[in-house]
């Protein structure tokens, strides 16, 4: 076995290996391959180690992420139970968050490129932004009027279905076992109707349940567009700091409808949406990446990773109940979290699982 060949490591597995003196009777060469072993080993060791610290950051960014992201609903909960306008409460967050990641792109440098973008197809960002951003908050801050937080936030998991029968419009197919699974979303958010039905009837819940639905459908529809638009030009948080800058006309002319309707916002309603454009617009879209990166070259801690989001839920309705003093989910409503959360989770293995095969 030449010198090369050892220097490479090449021949020596990195567990159980044999060596004969035999073959390798020179003391030194013994030597060396006995070190080369080692330090095998050892980097063996370090990368499985490395991997499992990545992995374990990666899922609890994730779910810190899911945290923060649980604000959204519980903030605009507190905000309709205090008689803050919903309409106020769309338009000033995204007010906020445009102000807010547009300093976070001007410290990275990084505000250039996205200026850019717009200029070249104006139209296109301002329409499909419209879509994406301003179709899905402002339906889905009314439809939070109407049940409580931990039903907004649950109801809002239907999106994934959206985005699955969306799939045709961007030239593939539609991935059927993930619809399949999806299934059980939709059984999920029907079991969380029940007791809105029994208790403020049909036409109550349809309040609730429509503006969801086309949030739901619009978020992904505008997402995809520009993602299709920009590709690999933008980063995330540039094409949806982008986005932000593009919605504005609509959410402008929101808060003069509002200031028509109800007059000003309150000093509480302010904070709050600054609050939700901060940890939800920011925070918890930059952890939420953050984590994806960690493991982006691994598909199956990715969609580990990207199940985490599931926890939106769960912690919108402990915040909920401990904060708002929502009242908590009758059988059927847990049972339908309960299917909500295990679509997401499953849904995203079997994405992972598509992605490798």
């Amino acid at each position: 076995m030449s010198h090369e060949r050892l220097q490479n490591g090449i021949g020596f597995p990195q567990q159980k290996v044999r060596l004969s003196p035999v073959r390798l009777n020179n003391p030194q060469k013994l030597c060396y391959v006995s070190e080369m072993m080692t330090k095998r080993s050892y980097t063996g060791w370090c990368m499985t180690s490395f991997g499992v610290f990545h992995m374990n950051r990666a899922m609890l960014t994730g779910i810190l992420a899911s945290f923060f992201f649980a604000f959204t609903f519980i903030l605009n909960r507190s905000m309709n139970l205090s008689g803050g306008f919903f309409g106020w409460s769309a338009s000033l967050r995204y007010i906020f968050a445009c102000v807010i990641l547009f300093a976070c792109l001007l410290v990275r440098h990084e505000a250039e490129p996205v200026i850019r973008a717009v200029k070249d197809s104006p139209l296109y960002w301002l329409v499909w932004s419209t879509v994406g951003f301003g179709f899905f908050y402002l339906p889905l801050t009314l439809g939070s009027l109407f049940g409580e937080s931990w039903f907004t936030a649950a109801t809002w998991q239907i999106t994934i279905v959206c985005g699955i029968l969306l799939t045709p419009l961007f030239h593939k197919r539609i991935p059927w076992k993930n619809f399949l699974i999806s299934c059980l979303i939709l059984v999920g958010v029907a079991l969380l109707q029940v007791r809105n039905i029994h208790a403020g009837g049909i036409r109550q819940n349809a309040f609730a349940l429509i503006p969801i639905l086309i949030a739901a459908f619009c978020y992904p529809l505008g997402n995809r567009k520009m993602m299709e638009k920009t590709g690999a030009e933008l980063s995330t948080l540039q094409r949806v700091a982008g986005m932000t800058l593009c919605s504005l006309p609509f959410f402008v002319i929101t808060a003069v409808i509002s200031r028509i309707v109800s007059g000003t916002p309150s000093a509480g309603q302010i904070f709050q949406c600054f609050l939700v454009a901060l940890f939800s617009s920011v925070i918890a879209t930059i952890l939420f990446f953050h984590a994806t990166d960690l493991v982006r070259n691994n598909p199956g801690q990715l969609a580990a990773v990207e199940a985490t989001q599931c926890g939106e839920v769960l912690f919108t309705l402990l915040l909920g109940v401990l904060v708002l003093h929502d009242p908590v989910p009758d059988p059927a409503g847990i049972l339908g979290i309960f299917l909500i959360s295990a679509g997401i989770v499953i849904n995203s293995f079997i994405s992972a699982k598509n992605k490798i095969s």
